[in-house]
């Protein structure tokens, strides 16, 4: 009788819980990483945000929060947060954040993660889905599209992002 030994399951994913001390550290490290890439910035978070992020992230009653977790490592994050679509006049849920640790890239976990967020938005009655993403930044584009997002307009325009610095 044959059987299979060191069964390796791929990462899954599930809705982090800010209150366990796994889930909440593994978004700090995977958050920190994410803002160390050049296109995010190349440096971690100031202590001040690290020290405010679990908290304010808990405030939220819009958040929604999703890690892959390969055992009990995470590897994987989004962070969206619950909007409102005024011309479609129902909820929607933006991607705010969205990375997988460089050692599991290329594994499929990033679609594994929009998927998880779309059940969910789905879930909660929502018209779409949202992000932003850098131009420059063409392997988080091509995923994107390949899961269906495209440009946000309506003619097909490209439109910018922008901000102003409050704080």
């Amino acid at each position: 009788m044959a059987y299979c030994e060191n069964i390796v399951s791929p990462p899954v994913i599930i809705q982090a819980d800010l209150a366990d001390d796994l889930h909440h550290n593994g978004i700090l490290d995977l958050l920190n990483m994410y803002a160390c890439e050049p296109l995010q910035g190349g440096r971690p978070l100031d202590e001040t945000a690290q020290r405010r992020l679990i908290p304010g992230l808990a405030a939220q009653s819009n958040g929604r929060y999703f890690l892959a977790l390969d055992g009990t490592r995470p590897v994987g994050l989004a962070i969206c947060f619950l909007g409102y679509s005024t011309f479609r006049a129902l909820p929607l849920l933006n991607v705010h954040d969205l990375t997988v640790h460089r050692d599991y890239r290329g594994q499929g976990l990033g679609t594994k993660l929009l998927a998880a967020v779309e059940q969910e938005a789905i879930r909660l009655g929502c018209c779409k889905l949202t992000l932003e993403v850098h131009s420059e930044n063409v392997n988080a584009r091509r995923l994107y599209e390949r899961v269906g997002f495209g440009c946000g307009s309506p003619t097909g325009a490209d439109a910018a992002f922008m901000t102003k610095t409050l704080v």
